[in-house]
């Protein structure tokens, strides 16, 4: 198994499971677009996940 170039670990060792319902439309979209764009589903989770806590909280004082 490849290790990580930046932390020369094994790739997904710090990764955890977590579990989300999709209406079935949606996933098939979602898997169809990941194939299209060569990359997966778990992959544009996490960037989108990433981006959205990336981001300022809105409306909060």
């Amino acid at each position: 198994m490849s290790k990580n170039k930046d932390t020369g670990e094994k790739p997904g060792k710090n990764k955890k499971n977590t579990s989300l319902r999709l209406d079935g439309k949606t996933l098939k979209a979602l898997k169809i677009r990941a194939i299209e764009e060569g990359t997966s589903v778990q992959k544009i989770i996490e960037t989108l996940v990433n981006d959205y806590l990336d981001t300022p909280k809105k409306g909060r004082s």
